[in-house]
C-alpha cells in the first residue's frame, strides 16, 4: 500500500482542477465565440459586448499558471511536464486533458 498524498498536494490538486476547468471553459468561449464573432461580424455592438470574455480569460490565466506550477511542484513533476501543464491553459481542450491526467496521477497515489 502506498502512502496517502499530503494535505498540501491535495489542496494544490483542488486548486489546479478548479483553474483548469475555468481556463478550459474561458478558452472555448474565447476561441469559438468571441474570436469568430470579432473576425466575421460587422456588428460592432455585438463585438463590444463580448470583450469581457477576453478580459476575464486574460486576468485569470495567470492564476491558472500559478495553480499548475504549484501542483507540479507538490507532485514532483519534471520540468517539461510542468511546462506542458502550464501551456495547456492556452488551448481550449488541453486544460481539460491536463486536468484528467493530473486526477489520474493523483488517484494512483491514493491507491
Amino acid at each position: 500500500m502506498t502512502q496517502a498524498p499530503s494535505k498540501s498536494l491535495t489542496s494544490a490538486m483542488i486548486r489546479f482542477r478548479i483553474m483548469a476547468i475555468w481556463s478550459g471553459v474561458m478558452s472555448i468561449l474565447l476561441w469559438f465565440v468571441q474570436v469568430p464573432i470579432h473576425v466575421f461580424s460587422h456588428n460592432t455592438t455585438l463585438q463590444g459586448n463580448l470583450v469581457w470574455i477576453a478580459l476575464i480569460h486574460g486576468y485569470t490565466y495567470p492564476l491558472y499558471v500559478l495553480a499548475a506550477f504549484q501542483y507540479c511542484l507538490k507532485a514532483r513533476k519534471s520540468f517539461p511536464t510542468t511546462i506542458i501543464f502550464i501551456l495547456a491553459g492556452t488551448l481550449p481542450i488541453a486544460s481539460f486533458v491536463a486536468e484528467r491526467r493530473a486526477v489520474r496521477d493523483y488517484n494512483a497515489l491514493t491507491k
